[in-house]
């Protein structure tokens, strides 16, 4: 299963860490902007362009000490066909460069919505016999709690293809408790979702033991983090929260099994904004952000050994 290849990725670079890119245009240095929109005009385009070639010089820098990039896709949608565009460009720019990625779309529909969704992101579209793909990431993020009939058209789709999702279990932002944390006859509604997105997944355990639906779960609240890992012993958990909302290495620790496998780690501005802490004027961002991830990977290591 695809996380078996992700594991393999975090092993080889002993480094548990994923790179966000959710560039907003202001994310961009002032010299990369001007020359876009020299050439493209100050528009849809022009940010696109000014976007893309910040993404290619952080994909350069990161491409040999980080395993994955997660692009968000909001931050794309938002700048309409060439910023989709765009994200397409940058999906396969990474993936030249040996980088696993998740695309961050937490997608939540049903039926022949959610195979529509799936083909678009995973297995690809079916044209008179013919498949074409079009994103064709590693894996995405889902919104299960509409329920399985959310999630399985999805695993479905990854099967085919040696891929793989994470589920939306316990999420970092201060509003979740409002309804995941809310009791459920003997369990919380996050537990639930959790050992639903387990039992979905059965069977498909990989050489690492994960099965190929894995939960998103918060560096926020890290006394969850450490249930969810004792009771969803086969679940990969990707990780958000950390550094700019308030994680630390030390509330990440309880997402990994006792041999530093089974989760992955996201920063997204620590990483991406590392150039603004500099005092200089951007042209160092690709540096920036190549010394904030490796800050990161050991920040993480002091408390998580990988064998």
């Amino acid at each position: 299963m695809s996380f078996d290849v992700l594991q393999d990725k975090i092993r080889a670079m002993k480094n548990p860490t994923v790179a966000g890119l959710d560039a907003r245009i202001e994310y961009v240095p002032a010299y990369l902007r001007q020359a876009a929109f020299e050439e493209y005009g100050v528009g849809l385009k022009g940010a696109a362009e000014a976007i893309y070639q910040f993404n290619v010089g952080l994909i350069d820098a990161l491409c040999d000490i980080v395993p994955a990039v997660k692009p968000q896709s909001a931050y794309y949608e938002n700048l309409g066909w060439q910023g989709m565009e765009m994200l397409e460009r940058t999906i396969r720019y990474a993936k030249s460069k040996g980088m696993f990625v998740i695309a961050d779309i937490k997608r939540g529909d049903i039926g022949s919505t959610a195979t529509a969704y799936a083909e678009g992101w995973l297995s690809g579209a079916k044209i008179e016999g013919q498949t074409f793909k079009s994103f064709d990431v590693d894996c995405v993020t889902l919104n299960g709690y509409m329920g399985s009939d959310s999630i399985k058209p999805f695993l479905e789709a990854a099967k085919e293809e040696d891929k793989c999702a994470f589920v939306l279990v316990k999420t970092s932002n201060p509003g979740s408790g409002e309804l995941q944390d809310i009791i459920a006859g003997d369990r919380l509604v996050y537990q639930v979702m959790g050992d639903l997105n387990e039992r979905i997944a059965k069977g498909t355990e990989g050489k690492y033991g994960y099965t190929m639906a894995g939960a998103v779960t918060g560096a926020t609240y890290p006394s969850d983090i450490r249930a969810l890992r004792k009771r969803l012993e086969h679940t990969f958990f990707l990780v958000p929260g950390y550094g700019a909302q308030g994680g630390t290495a030390d509330d990440v620790q309880y997402a990994f099994d006792k041999y530093g496998h089974g989760a992955i780690v996201n920063s997204s501005r620590g990483i991406m904004c590392a150039w603004k802490k500099t005092g200089g004027d951007g042209h160092d961002f690709a540096e920036a952000a190549r010394n904030a991830a490796i800050a990161m990977r050991d920040d993480i290591k002091q408390f998580v050994t990988i064998v």
